[in-house]
């Protein structure tokens, strides 16, 4: 156990924010924590950081941190020093590691000028303990995990005041990654992070030494990191196990295994005490319904399940079929700001009748721009674009370009469909639970998602038989973006879409189209193929990078006259680079069977030989890194 709260409970303004929260966090967890915005998803993670106090009973409101424990905490702009350099800052989180290195290097130069027993015994303690922890690896750490976040070597000099907030996020996140507290608390840690990066995350965060407890709107980060999810609702914490996708059908099993239980409950109730009103004041039968009266008062009511009634209901339908080629698009160029800036040229690609094609790309590589420009809401300079007959486009634009901020919500929605009577609007609207007196407020004064909602509520009307969406999830809560999916996966027709969001690009598209370099490329695959084939050219290109390099490295080597003693040299070299190279497929070897060992069920109900094997990996991975170091140092 690394941290534990039991019956937590937290008020605010008299509302019961938390109710009888408890949670256990053990070495080597993945815990999501979700909920909807304001249901204390925040307040939780303060509270167990120590930074807010529970409010607390005499019973309730127990947290336990064991020994030695160290707690990183993401905030934005947490624990940096804006004076310092960003280079600085990352060999901050190494202050200790530094200064034993300095103490060494005193004890190097006392040892030059007077030898003494007790000087070595003293720097032969610190030299172990320094390479125990990785201190030589500080410098290749630190490049690894600041180029992984985006911050290239021309950053490093930087002052930390003159970054921007989101590089500051960045950064924030960089330095606990190097600390490596053996809990790492990350609230929202995607934000201002590109697809680079987030994967790049990912990938760090999956052999992560310590325990996470993640914060996150991303379900596709929740789904490759977390082993259980938490989810807060009406103030009570519950945890399922495995990724957010099996959470979702666990929770949706559990709601109705709870519903049927309740049912039959009530049932059970509702006999005995029809029983106990009939029998009681029956002399004969008194005894019996006192009884069954005693067993009503000692029964345990379960709980009936809560509906969510903020929950949206969307359903797209349509009117005509269309043709099965919808769209050709030849030749177009994109451009921006008046047509003075060309971002993308030759933008050729076809789209037939179901298909579902999602636009991917860096920003600024003109994704919105693409899909105004084949609505002809943005003009091109050459080419043609085709749309079949019968075809009706239904558009969803993030920037909500085409709302009127100065109209009422209802008054938007009517002046679009006069014949449809207000008691209709009021409908459409509640079904995407734009109620009560939110309908009367101007749309420029309704929040982010609530304008989403009312765009959703006006493509429905419009019945179109092509849907084309530009972010349709920023801004929409959990259950809202699950309920959008679930209506865009039930649509049979086409839909063209633009989205960061990578659980919806996962779960919705058929085809990727990646805008970059000026141009576009079509992968006739779903995003998780789009992702391996990306991720093989990435390899292909570091193997090719690192030939190359080899490759100079030998012509040089060539070009250098080598005294007798230098091909001495040179050989010992190479006779130690092969002695490295057996050492390294050997425990390369060693390491696959445990692995394969390790995740034998066998082996796995074995706690102790478990741990036993564990450590015996973590041993030889730390063998190998430092040998793959030594390697590329010989041949270097």
């Amino acid at each position: 156990m690394i941290v534990s709260i039991e019956n937590v409970n937290k008020y605010y303004n008299g509302n019961q924010v938390l109710e009888n929260v408890s949670l256990t966090v053990e070495n080597n967890d993945r815990i999501g924590i979700i909920g909807r915005n304001g249901c204390g998803k925040s307040t939780l993670l303060r509270i167990l950081t120590g930074l807010e106090e529970p409010d607390r009973t005499a019973e309730d409101g127990i947290i336990s941190v064991s020994r030695n424990t160290t707690i990183g905490f993401l905030q934005q702009n947490s624990g940096l020093d804006n004076d310092n350099t960003v280079i600085a800052e990352m060999k901050s989180a190494f202050s200790k590691l530094l200064e034993t290195q300095e103490k060494m290097s005193a004890l190097e130069k006392q040892m030059s000028e007077n030898h003494s027993d007790e000087i070595a015994a003293e720097y032969t303690q610190l030299s172990s303990w320094f390479e125990a922890n990785e201190g030589y690896l500080i410098d290749v750490k630190i490049r690894t995990v600041l180029n992984g976040m985006g911050f290239g070597q021309e950053t490093y000099d930087k002052i930390i005041s003159t970054l921007s907030g989101g590089e500051k996020t960045r950064l924030a996140l960089s330095k606990l990654l190097l600390e490596n507290p053996n809990l790492l608390i990350l609230d929202e840690p995607t934000n201002h992070l590109d697809f680079e990066t987030v994967m790049w995350l990912e990938d760090y965060l999956r052999s992560y030494k310590g325990a996470l407890l993640i914060v996150s709107h991303d379900r596709y980060f929740l789904d490759k990191l977390c082993t259980s999810i938490a989810e807060i609702e009406f103030g009570k914490l519950t945890r399922y196990k495995g990724n957010y996708s099996a959470f979702v059908k666990l929770k949706e099993a559990a709601v109705i295994r709870q519903q049927k239980e309740y049912d039959i409950q009530q049932a059970e109730i509702r006999k005995l005490q029809d029983y106990v009103d009939r029998n009681l004041v029956r002399a004969t039968t008194s005894s019996s319904a006192k009884s069954k009266r005693n067993t009503l008062e000692r029964m345990e009511i379960i709980e009936k399940p809560r509906e969510d009634t903020k929950k949206i209901k969307l359903n797209f339908e349509y009117d005509v079929v269309p043709p099965l080629d919808v769209l050709n698009v030849s030749n177009i160029d994109l451009t921006v700001g008046d047509g003075a800036k060309t971002i993308a040229e030759n933008v050729s690609f076809a789209v037939r009748r179901g298909e579902r094609v999602a636009f991917v790309g860096a920003n600024g590589a003109g994704k919105s721009t693409l899909l105004k420009v084949i609505q002809n809401k943005l003009p091109h300079r050459k080419g043609f674009i085709e749309w079949a007959k019968n075809t009706k486009i239904s558009y969803f634009d993030q920037e909500n370009a085409q709302l009127d901020m100065n109209t009422t919500v209802i008054d938007e929605l009517h002046k679009r469909h006069r014949s449809m009577t207000e008691q209709e609007i009021r409908s459409a609207l509640g079904r995407v639970r734009l109620t009560g007196e939110n309908v009367f407020k101007k749309v420029g004064v309704i929040s982010g998602g609530e304008r989403a909602k009312l765009c959703f509520a006006i493509m429905i009307e419009e019945r179109g038989n092509i849907l084309i969406l530009d972010e349709p999830t920023n801004h929409l809560d959990l259950v809202s973006k699950e309920e959008l999916e679930d209506a865009l996966n039930d649509f049979d027709q086409t839909i063209l879409f633009v989205s960061h969001d990578r659980y919806l690009l996962n779960k919705l598209a058929t085809r990727i189209i990646e805008i970059r370099d000026g141009g576009i490329e079509c992968f006739d695959c779903g995003f998780e193929g789009y992702l391996d084939v990306m991720r093989a050219r990435r390899e292909s290109e570091e193997r090719e990078k690192e030939l190359e390099k080899q490759k100079k490295v030998q012509e040089k080597a060539q070009k250098v006259y080598r005294t007798k003693e230098q091909r001495s040299a040179d050989a010992a070299r190479k006779l130690k680079i092969k002695e490295i190279e057996k050492q390294m497929a050997d425990i390369e070897e060693e390491i696959s069977l445990l692995e394969s060992e390790i995740s034998d069920p066998e082996v796995a109900k074995d706690y102790v030989l478990l741990d036993e094997k564990c450590k015996t990996l973590e041993e030889k991975k730390a063998t190998l890194s430092d040998l793959e170091i030594e390697w590329l140092e010989l041949n270097e």
